[in-house]
């Protein structure tokens, strides 16, 4: 399993220049470490902001699951996307709303076919709200499919 979370991992990640803003890191409530997040008033309605992880040696014909937490608290915040690199046109997941502020687990399936997927992207999407952030966290790669909650 590869630990690409933001207070110790050893993955590479990447703002994208094409987009409207960029995540930063926030400090966690309990003080160990930090997460990646966008405040609901960074931008304007629908602006984007992408935070992209370069992932280099997953092996071709083979089962990966991406784990990480995220959280969309605040009214109206936006919109958090997964995009993998060889599927570019539509998110493998997408989460519009927080039902509290709770932090929640996401979960991507990656099967490598004859082409690899390089990397993964976490796009945010402004919304109307003014008050809140959309965070991610504890990104961590493991081979093999998924496990069941």
């Amino acid at each position: 399993s590869v630990d690409c979370s933001f207070s110790r991992g050893v993955c590479d990640w990447k703002q994208d220049a094409d987009d409207d803003f960029d995540w930063n890191p926030a400090d966690r409530d309990r003080g160990d470490g930090y997460y990646m997040a966008v405040p609901a008033f960074v931008g304007h309605k629908n602006d984007m902001g992408r935070l992209k992880l370069l992932l280099t040696d997953l092996k071709p014909k083979s089962s990966y699951c991406l784990i990480f937490s995220y959280r969309l608290a605040g009214e109206k915040v936006g919109k958090l996307r997964v995009f993998l690199a060889n599927k570019k046109t539509a998110p493998v997941w997408e989460e519009n709303k927080g039902k509290d502020e709770k932090w929640r687990t996401g979960k991507i399936e990656i099967f490598q076919g004859a082409e690899t997927t390089n990397s993964v992207t976490f796009e945010s999407e402004r919304g109307k709200g003014k008050t809140g952030e959309i965070g991610v966290d504890n990104v961590v790669l493991i081979s093999g499919q998924c496990p069941e909650d």
